[in-house]
């Protein structure tokens, strides 16, 4: 034991055994609700697929999560956790099957670009570009993303829907699967506003047995239920389809957006959380930041090789944080605990969307509160950010929101004088973001 309060440094940080290991159970708990969501949302966008199931999804979940949480534990030494990035995981399921690409085309994208952010946290170039994009676009991806996965969230519980004269209208409940997740979204507010651990794990269980009663869900034969896990989707990658599938420009600009997401999201919650567990330094920067930014990059890159999306650090860290855990020895423990929870992954046939839904419109919200530090009231920065946000869920595609955000930004800064605060990267990006949206009218003259 004395080897192991000495290599995380338990004295250091005021902490003990007992303490970081309750953190470690805390912080899973908060998180396992992705084992039965990221399944939820990809399976909704790859459609009917023999190797993408809830089952295999759910194992392959576990799988890099587990072994990503306890690399950061060791390598990292923070109380931070991973596991499959929900908005990320939004993009792979529909942005990028939506334009041509197959689940495992979408899959080679991630792992492209999470190489290329291995890259870019080797050379020092993650931090560049992170100070390049102003602060109100990087929380509008976020706000974003956020109302996309809401969207989602209410469609896959039969609420929303293609109306007649307009583009969505609401579907007034007539099947149980409806009434169901009507339920489902009271029990889980009220279990969030109360404040119970494990929330939406516990809504999405109870929310279940209501499907069962419902007769929404069924129980799969006992032979399915106690199978050994399957790993259908590692290995399930393809690098070059979406070069070959899509205009090189399209292609370059979406692994870039997505690069974007998944650099922001983790420098924000990794400040954020270390910030609150009380080991930020002065200035607000997160000492021997690098060891955590690497073994997140190789999670992305892990995530997407295992055919489950990029893998990221989690905001919900900071409920281990919250219970006292600060060291790499509470990730640890948090590791472990999905590499367990790869024996329940065949409970995934059972969970039906109806139940996993509600979840999705909570975390949809929780995103969404990153508008509250966003200046609205300028324009300069109100009307860039609105137009990040609206267009994701509008267009269910992440990539026109981010485009149409940085270069409304440009274009305003530029024509308000404000030269000087422009940073030549969001030029460049603004310009290629231009030629992505008008490759259709460039291809007419081309041909």
């Amino acid at each position: 034991m004395d080897g192991i309060a000495s290599y995380f440094k338990f004295n250091e940080r005021g902490t003990d055994l007992g303490t970081e290991a309750r953190a470690g159970l805390t912080t899973f708990m908060v998180m396992a609700y992705i084992l039965f969501v990221n399944g939820a949302i990809l399976t909704a966008g790859f459609g009917d697929n023999s190797t993408w199931t809830l089952a295999t999804i759910a194992a392959g979940t576990a799988l890099v999560a587990g072994v990503a949480t306890i690399a950061m534990g060791v390598i990292g030494n923070y109380p931070f956790a991973l596991a499959a990035g929900l908005g990320i995981n939004a993009i792979v399921a529909f942005t990028l099957t939506g334009r041509g690409l197959s689940p495992a085309g979408a899959m080679g994208v991630i792992v492209i670009e999470g190489l290329l952010v291995t890259i870019a946290v080797v050379v020092g170039l993650r931090e560049a570009i992170m100070n390049a994009v102003p602060l109100s676009l990087k929380r509008a991806i976020g706000v974003g993303i956020g109302l996309f996965i809401l969207f989602i969230g209410f469609a896959n519980g039969g609420l929303v829907k293609a109306g007649a004269g307009t583009l969505v209208t609401i579907a007034f409940p007539t099947e149980p699967a409806q009434w169901v997740f009507l339920a489902g979204l009271l029990i889980t507010i009220v279990l969030y506003v109360m404040r119970i651990k494990a929330a939406l794990v516990i809504s999405i269980l109870l929310t279940t047995l209501l499907a069962l009663v419902a007769g929404v869900a069924t129980i799969p034969p006992a032979d399915q239920l106690i199978a050994t896990p399957k790993f259908d989707t590692l290995g399930q990658f393809d690098l070059g389809q979406v070069f070959s599938t899509l205009p090189i420009v399209t292609a370059l600009l979406i692994i870039f957006a997505i690069m974007l997401t998944d650099f922001f999201d983790t420098m924000g919650t990794v400040t954020g959380v270390a910030a609150e567990a009380g080991l930020t330094n002065e200035d607000g920067s997160v000492p021997e930041v690098g060891r955590v930014l690497l073994v997140d990059s190789l999670a992305a890159v892990a995530g997407g090789a295992a055919g489950i999306s990029s893998n990221t650090t989690y905001i919900e860290s900071a409920a281990g944080v919250a219970d006292g855990g600060r060291t790499g020895f509470a990730s640890v423990v948090t590791g472990v605990l999905f590499l367990l929870a790869i024996l329940l992954s065949p409970i995934a046939l059972i969970v039906p969307a109806a139940a996993t839904a509600p979840a999705l419109v909570l975390v949809g919200y929780l995103m969404f509160t990153l508008i509250r530090d966003i200046p609205v009231g300028d324009v300069e920065e109100g009307l860039p950010a609105l137009l990040t946000m609206i267009l994701m869920p509008l267009t269910y595609d992440i990539t026109v929101g981010i485009g149409a955000g940085f270069i409304s930004w440009v274009l305003i800064k530029a024509v308000r004088g404000k030269m000087a605060e422009i940073h030549w990267l969001m030029w460049v990006v603004s310009i290629a973001f231009l030629i992505f949206f008008a490759q259709d009218w460039i291809n007419s003259f081309i041909k």
